[in-house]
């Protein structure tokens, strides 16, 4: 496996001095207070919009630090990374700023909006591997056959550092935080935004959060098995194996790790879409899923989450904002038996409209189903302002003699 470029102490002077390197080229990115998922969340709420860098991820610091630290002769021969898509960017984008040749191995199922990106910034894009633990045995063959110094993407005290600056920026800006919630996948953004705050304030609480598809440091830490499989919303975290320097930074100084599952990271994206008006992915959004699925444990408190990234397909957005309406009872597909007779429909319609509900899709079915032949089985998807609504257009369509139900 591709070794990491060193293996000593982070501090926080190291992460100054990458804060130092790093400051005319990476955004310092605002950390604002959401009163309203505040109040949802029953704390003091402030999100780091790290979304909003250039190329939508965090890992645009870790990877100029490491970037910048490289010799000239280590910048002609040029560089290699694996990455499931950001840290992808990161390097490839500060790479062709500072004229160094990247190459970018990708696991196959990596996004293709990540994969694209990378690809504008100019970097070779090889995929292969079905996790970032198999691309690990290519690049390394690959980097010491062409003779490229290896980025990795979190086990690495310059890429450490670099990720830590979010820390310093966290506390300058609001110092009287209590908790800092950050996601895990490798444990580089954690790693360093932990080794900032507990030095610069040893009462701070540090939370990380999982998938619960892929617990892999929450094993490491706490001595668990859990398994890990699937695909998650979260792939940016769905790292199988956390670094082994970060690994014991986390359990120095990481106070508890959170899990969470797929609803949950599917509500917190599109809830912050709907609230905050901005696109995260699923690993970014998995902080406000733990809190929001576990609001009693950060209440009354002062809490920062970190907004790691929004590179996800527009595609995956449009299908988890209307799984979100179906999970709400905002939209809801029905089926009804009825009699296949003129004037069916058009009663279940006046019927539906007086109750104030909006059909979307209509379909008959009279073929493939176990109904009578003199009856026709009527799909419909709906639209209903909440659960509360939803039940009320049920009850009047089975009031009214249907066999309704949700499907």
């Amino acid at each position: 496996m591709p070794q990491p470029s060193d293996t000593t102490a982070i501090t926080l002077a190291d992460i100054r001095r990458a804060a130092d390197v790093i400051r005319d080229a990476v955004m310092v990115t605002a950390c604002n207070e959401s009163r309203t998922l505040g109040e949802i969340c029953g704390c003091r709420l402030f999100l780091k919009f790290e979304n909003l860098q250039f190329t939508a991820t965090f890992k645009e610091r870790g990877a100029l630090n490491r970037l910048q630290a490289l010799s000239p002769a280590e910048r002609k021969r040029g560089v290699i990374a694996m990455s499931a898509g950001n840290h992808a960017q990161g390097v490839a984008y500060h790479a062709k700023r500072l004229g160094i040749p990247a190459t970018i191995v990708m696991p196959i199922g990596t996004p293709m909006v990540k994969i694209e990106n990378t690809r504008h910034h100019g970097a070779e894009v090889i995929i292969t591997g079905q996790t970032l633990e198999e691309c690990f045995a290519f690049v390394g063959s690959h980097a010491a056959q062409k003779g490229l110094i290896l980025i990795h993407p979190y086990d690495d005290p310059l890429i450490i550092a670099g990720q830590g600056t979010i820390g310093l920026e966290m506390l300058a800006t609001v110092p009287e935080l209590d908790i800092l919630v950050v996601p895990i996948g490798g444990g580089g953004l954690i790693s360093g935004i932990a080794t900032a705050a507990k030095t610069l304030k040893p009462s701070i609480q540090i939370v990380g959060v999982q998938a619960q598809l892929y617990p892999s440091m929450y094993n490491a830490v706490k001595g668990e098995q859990l398994p890990m499989r699937g695909d998650t919303l979260a792939e940016g975290i769905a790292v199988k194996a956390p670094g082994q320097i970060t690994t014991k930074i986390v359990r120095e100084l990481v106070d508890d790790i959170a899990l969470v599952n797929e609803a949950e990271l599917e509500r917190a994206v599109a809830t912050l879409i709907s609230i905050e008006k901005t696109v995260v992915e699923g690993a970014g959004a998995a902080c406000l899923a733990a809190l929001m699925s576990d609001p009693s444990r950060f209440a009354g408190q002062k809490v920062g989450l970190v907004l790691s990234g929004g590179n996800i397909d527009t595609r995956l957005i449009a299908s988890v904002l209307t799984r979100e309406l179906a999970r709400e009872g905002r939209l809801t597909q029905l089926a009804l038996d009825i009699v296949d007779r003129p004037g069916q429909l058009a009663a279940v319609s006046i019927l539906l409209a007086d109750a104030g509900a909006n059909i979307i899709e209509v379909s008959h079915q009279r073929t493939f189903s176990d109904l009578p032949a003199k009856a026709t089985l009527l799909e419909l998807v709906i639209e209903t302002r909440d659960r509360a609504h939803l039940e009320d257009v049920l009850a009047r369509l089975s009031a009214e003699g249907f066999t309704v139900r949700e499907t």
